[in-house]
């Protein structure tokens, strides 16, 4: 299980990334929303969805929820 964090601030292309708690792309505290603690990515871009629709893996470490 790992903690999983959204970024607050969309990238260029609106997504909002999401991120585990070791990757070395998470943002820092006031720049990130926690998601709480999953078995993988899935689950965490779905919770991360509820606030963000437009929500997507981070290509370093969620990178089987990653889509282009």
């Amino acid at each position: 299980m790992k903690n999983y964090y959204v970024n607050k601030n969309a990238q260029s292309n609106g997504d909002h990334e999401v991120h585990t708690d070791d990757c070395k792309y998470l943002p820092i505290a006031a720049n990130r929303k926690s998601l709480g603690e999953f078995s993988n990515c899935k689950p965490a871009v779905t919770e991360a969805k509820k606030t963000y629709s437009q929500s997507n893996g981070c290509i370093t470490c969620c990178k089987d929820c990653h889509t282009t």
